[in-house]
């Protein structure tokens, strides 16, 4: 059991039998009676991101959740299927819940899978990836004005402002948290 005193963000609790990750927590003294936490959460279930207050001190469950190091294998319709390393199962994680994390996945990439009860509903991403560049408008030689960005598309349909001088089979590094350029990789 966590107490309101251990919250932090990105702790997973259970609130009434969902899980639950924290996004942003407040403590607050109102005007009467004791002291209060505001807090954002994220549904882990729904993606959906609720508001719930409690009283300071108040006990919340602690979330059944393990991470376990898979590899991501291929997509099939609405799912991502990835292998677990150790009893070469399969899982399916459903993309509508992952909001939008699919077009970092490249074949063959290792991830830590998030399961809550034994049922895989997340994963998580290194900070950042390297990509092939394969679809771009080219740069036009001369054209040196800082900060000019065009977009580009990488292998895996992942569409990123990078600056002109980036040119198609140019590998460049993506940060996975804001989807931003952070540069050139030599191959």
């Amino acid at each position: 059991m966590y107490s309101t005193t251990d919250f932090k963000k990105g702790l997973k609790i259970e609130v009434e039998g969902t899980p639950y990750e924290i996004i942003e927590y407040q403590h607050f003294k109102p005007g009467k009676g004791g002291a209060m936490v505001r807090t954002k959460l994220r549904n882990f279930l729904t993606g959906r991101v609720q508001d719930i207050t409690f009283r300071s001190g108040e006990k919340v469950g602690r979330a059944d959740m393990e991470h376990r190091e898979m590899q991501y294998l291929y997509r099939e319709g609405d799912e991502l299927i990835f292998m677990d390393q150790t009893s070469y199962e399969q899982v399916h994680v459903k993309v509508a819940a992952i909001g939008g994390k699919d077009k970092y996945l490249k074949d063959s990439q290792m991830v830590q899978v998030l399961l809550y009860q034994g049922a895989p509903l997340d994963f998580d991403l290194p900070v950042s990836i390297v990509f092939d560049v394969v679809e771009t408008e080219p740069g036009v030689k001369g054209d040196t004005v800082s900060n000019v960005t065009k977009p580009a598309t990488t292998e895996t349909g992942l569409v990123v402002q990078v600056p002109i001088f980036v040119n198609i089979g140019d590998r460049i590094k993506v940060d996975t948290r804001n989807g931003e350029y952070l540069g050139r990789e030599s191959s």
